[in-house]
């Protein structure tokens, strides 16, 4: 199993904690995504969206964070990532949506560096990677210090796929400067994810391809 990935990349950071949580070796390629390794070969023609990471298995590939944690969550069900009860299982997964989907694409290297070469200074780019950052992390806070279902961690007291997607997006955040102080709830929720070593073992500064 190799899988192909970037430190920095938050998607490839969701799927390192999921590999490290169900204790699976993988791998690691790394592909520097900021010198555009990602769009020639031999990592294109793995995967055509130019994008990490890619999961390399049995001569399949499967790309997209969420779904490879979710084949590896069922290929390997201890411990598991998602809740049984249907109605649980759907809060998980708009949770990690919330992230995967709103707060992530807005903020990806490649909208940011479209940005810069539509003619936006790096302050403007600066504040727009900030301002939706914002506007996500303030309705997870509220919606997670709002809900019981909220415990040590996102849902109840196993960190799961919506920790998952959440540690990374806060990393990025700090790694831009923004003010995290407006939720303590995210901030707590993070500092439990940190204290297992399967989350610290994914952070971006801890991989072998880490720039000084």
């Amino acid at each position: 199993m190799k899988l192909h990935g970037y430190f920095r990349s938050s998607a490839a950071f969701r799927v390192r904690i999921a590999l490290n949580l169900k204790g699976i070796e993988a791998e690691q390629v790394f592909v520097h995504l900021r010198k555009g390794e990602q769009k020639a070969a031999p990592f294109v023609d793995l995967n055509p969206h130019k994008l990490v990471p890619a999961l390399e298995m049995d001569g399949r590939v499967l790309t997209q964070s969420l779904a490879i944690i979710e084949y590896l969550d069922e290929t390997h069900p201890e411990p598991p990532l998602l809740p049984r009860e249907p109605l649980a299982r759907a809060r998980v997964r708009s949770l990690a949506l919330a992230v995967a989907c709103d707060i992530h694409p807005l903020n990806n290297l490649r909208v940011l560096q479209r940005l810069k070469a539509m003619g936006h200074p790096q302050a403007e780019v600066d504040d727009w990677y900030r301002h939706w950052i914002a506007v996500g992390l303030e309705g997870l806070e509220v919606q997670l210090a709002g809900d019981p279902q909220t415990g040590r961690f996102c849902h109840g007291d196993a960190a799961g796929l919506a920790d998952i997607c959440l540690v990374p997006q806060m990393a990025n955040a700090r790694r831009f400067d923004c003010d995290l102080s407006g939720y303590p709830t995210l901030r707590r929720i993070e500092e439990a994810c940190l204290a297992i070593p399967a989350f610290a073992d994914a952070l971006p500064e801890r991989q072998p391809d880490a720039e000084a």
